[in-house]
């Protein structure tokens, strides 16, 4: 009688990676993003505290805000983390150089949205507008400048990402930078979308 042994065969079983779901990126930049989260709330408490004893005062000053423009870069900011997400995609599934036309494309958004905000800060400095005008602007120009530079920091992560990509960096099992920096760059999203209807809309 014929016998026939058996052997392991390479697609018999998933090869199980994790054990449950993982934290993306390092544990550092999460403690990191709560910290600047902090930051940032302790500020919009302390406006909105200070704005609920100047209404009309911030009311005239917030009309006077061009609208336009934040929408502008709010669309700018969220078009640039769907660009973000599509390049961590992209690197799951090995598309190194998708990856990249992906981040350089987030980084043309973050680039509009900084020429957008230099183009406001412009209009108000003609006006003689500046952190002493007013309760208002101290907090429109404080608030509004810590998150310009937060963009700027972010930026120049993607701009470390795109480089990264570029050169194949990342990849399944080889995420942790990638997912590091993007995580960052959806806080300073986060951040604008709060920021955006609280200085600039609610009344």
């Amino acid at each position: 009688m014929e016998q026939h042994t058996l052997s392991a065969s390479p697609v018999a079983a998933p090869e199980q990676t994790s054990a449950g779901p993982r934290l993306a990126g390092d544990l550092a930049i999460w403690f990191f993003i709560l910290a600047e989260l902090l930051a940032f709330g302790v500020f919009f408490a302390a406006y909105a505290f200070t704005r609920a004893n100047n209404i009309e005062l911030f009311d005239a000053e917030q009309a006077a805000l061009n609208r336009n423009a934040g929408a502008l870069n709010t669309i700018l900011l969220l078009t640039a983390s769907y660009f973000v997400v599509r390049a961590v995609q992209a690197a799951e599934h090995r598309l190194s150089q998708s990856c990249a036309r992906w981040l350089l494309a987030a980084i043309a958004c973050g680039g509009g949205f900084l020429v957008v905000k230099m183009f406001e800060y412009a209009a108000a400095f003609e006006h003689n507008i500046s952190l002493s005008s007013s309760p208002f602007h101290m907090f429109y120009l404080s608030l509004t400048f810590f998150h310009f530079m937060h963009v700027i920091l972010g930026m120049v992560i993607l701009v470390a990402m795109w480089n990264g990509a570029r050169a194949g960096r990342y990849g399944p099992g080889d995420m942790n930078g990638l997912e590091t920096g993007a995580a960052y760059w959806h806080m300073v999203d986060l951040v604008w979308l709060i920021l955006f209807p609280l200085v600039y809309v609610i009344h």
